[in-house]
């Protein structure tokens, strides 16, 4: 028997959607039906770990990800919410799973056979750093500018006129729209940690780029893309073959 807890302050809403999970799976078990950040936390406490949780993101007293911040939850979650489209295809893209409401009992089924054919019971949570990477997606908590230096000179870049990051003989480096480039202290594993999955892709191990700055794409040898850029860059810039398909993804975002 599969656990669930479902996390919704909307009672009407939770039985509702404790009366779909029971229709399309008879084997899973609803039990616990939560209203808040705070009796669910409590509840965690109290008892064994459900399997899966139900979580409702906007709350009376809070939102979903602060029991997620907190480390409450040690399982999977699949994410009930009322954002709009752009939000929830964020959600897609970092491959986490959620409901839009009001929860469509079709989309339930998918969502319920995508846990059990991908979740691994044994480890139970979603990585920790995919959830954050959600979180910020949904409260817009990336940077918005660098304060970048050069010689004696400091200059704020606001990440909308950023075209692209690149490292360069150990040097990390961010171009404007305008064709200025500017050293950063970060390297661009770091960068992808501050910076927005929605406006920036890292397309091979040089260079992380934002949407604006494409100008071509053209189908390359080998099952890679060839990307012309502005500002241009001064070697060919290739979409690596393991990233085409989520490259292909983000530009469709």
């Amino acid at each position: 028997m599969i656990h669930i807890a479902i996390v919704e302050d909307e009672r009407l809403s939770a039985e509702r959607l404790k009366g779909l999970v029971e229709e399309l799976s008879p084997e899973y078990s609803v039990v616990a039906i939560l209203d808040s950040v705070e009796t669910t936390t409590q509840w965690l406490k109290d008892n064994s770990s459900p399997d899966l949780i139900l979580l409702d993101i906007q709350l009376n007293d809070g939102v979903g990800f602060d029991l997620l911040a907190d480390d409450m939850i040690s399982c999977p979650v699949i994410f009930t919410t009322a954002y709009d489209e752009y939000a929830v295809k964020a959600f897609k893209y970092n491959s986490v799973d959620y409901l839009l409401k009001p929860i469509d009992r079709i989309e339930l089924g998918h969502a319920l056979e995508k846990f059990r054919r991908q979740t691994d019971r044994t480890t139970g949570a979603l990585p920790k750093a995919q959830l954050e990477q959600v979180g910020r997606i949904l409260t817009g908590n990336y940077k918005k500018r660098f304060l970048v230096k050069l010689g004696d000179r400091f200059q704020p870049v606001t990440v909308e006129n950023i075209a692209y990051f690149f490292s360069q003989n150990d040097l990390t480096c961010l171009m404007t729209r305008e064709g200025d480039k500017w050293p950063l202290d970060q390297s661009l594993d770091q960068l992808q940690e501050v910076i927005s999955p929605l406006d920036f892709f890292r397309i091979n191990r040089k260079l992380i780029i934002s949407l604006p700055a494409i100008k071509e794409i053209h189908s390359y040898f080998n099952s890679r893309l060839l990307l012309r850029l502005n500002p241009p860059v001064d070697e060919e810039v290739i979409v690596s073959r393991e990233r085409v398909a989520n490259f292909k993804r983000w530009m469709d975002l």
